[in-house]
């Protein structure tokens, strides 16, 4: 074997070993996991069920004046501390990663009378959408979400949704039935989402599938990087009153 076909074959072997290596020791060492979703946080403690359960037993010192609302009847601003973003499943040269992008661009409220949510409407900003990685976000704005023409996306509620008698810090979940408009395409949907009182303030979290070509949105897909043909909408809402 000749020094130069040797020099070529290592360089070439080098070669292979970063293109397959690199991705790997990049998502395993460098990357960062993605963040938990907020389902998962919320339901960390036991969720009652049905939207007129009753909370499951919290302990004394979970039951504070702050973390009870005997009477949530009003009007419920969305704060700045909520969010509101997307989690799709990806392959990234071989792996497996979850890509998360979020924003808390979010405005909206809702309106409770006695036991039951009889309004609810939100708007998000989707040109401050983000996540970990620039050029994913740059897909993102353009080609994927077009957010020059369509920049923001709402949620409007149908019909009203019972609440427990005495909301508390227990996690309770609900259905809610609603319009959702999302790249331009809007369609009712129907979700399931989990209510708390913390520190006086109401949080809303839940998730909505969104299959991309139902809504028509491009496979977010490109060479090296391929995605499932669906993702999650999700968010964490933080109303005060």
């Amino acid at each position: 074997m000749s020094r130069g076909f040797r020099y070529t074959l290592i360089a070439v072997v080098a070669g292979v070993v970063l293109f397959v290596g690199g991705p790997w020791v990049y998502i395993n060492f460098v990357r960062e996991d993605a963040p938990e979703s907020f389902v998962d946080q919320a339901t960390a403690t036991t969720v009652a069920t049905g939207d007129t359960a009753a909370p499951t037993t919290v302990a004394a010192s979970d039951t504070t004046e702050s973390s009870v609302l005997s009477d949530p009847s009003g009007v419920w601003q969305v704060s700045a501390d909520s969010q509101v973003g997307y989690r799709v499943d990806e392959v990234l040269f071989g792996q497996n990663v979850t890509a998360v992008g979020r924003t808390n661009a979010v405005v909206g409220s809702i309106e409770i009378s006695g036991s039951e949510v009889i309004a609810a409407k939100f708007e998000v900003d989707m040109t401050t959408v983000t996540s970990d990685e620039p050029k994913r976000d740059a897909q993102f704005v353009s080609r994927i979400m077009d957010t020059l023409n369509y920049p923001t996306s709402s949620f409007v509620l149908d019909s009203p949704i019972a609440l427990p008698a005495d909301a508390t810090s227990a996690s309770v979940s609900h259905t809610a039935r609603g319009t959702l408009t999302l790249r331009g395409a809007t369609k009712t949907v129907e979700l399931t989402v989990v209510s708390s009182v913390q520190d006086g303030r109401i949080v809303v979290v839940g998730e909505i599938p969104i299959v991309f070509s139902e809504w028509g949105i491009p496979n977010p897909s490109i060479p090296g990087i391929t995605t499932e043909d669906s993702g999650v909408l999700e968010f964490n809402l933080v109303l005060e009153r």
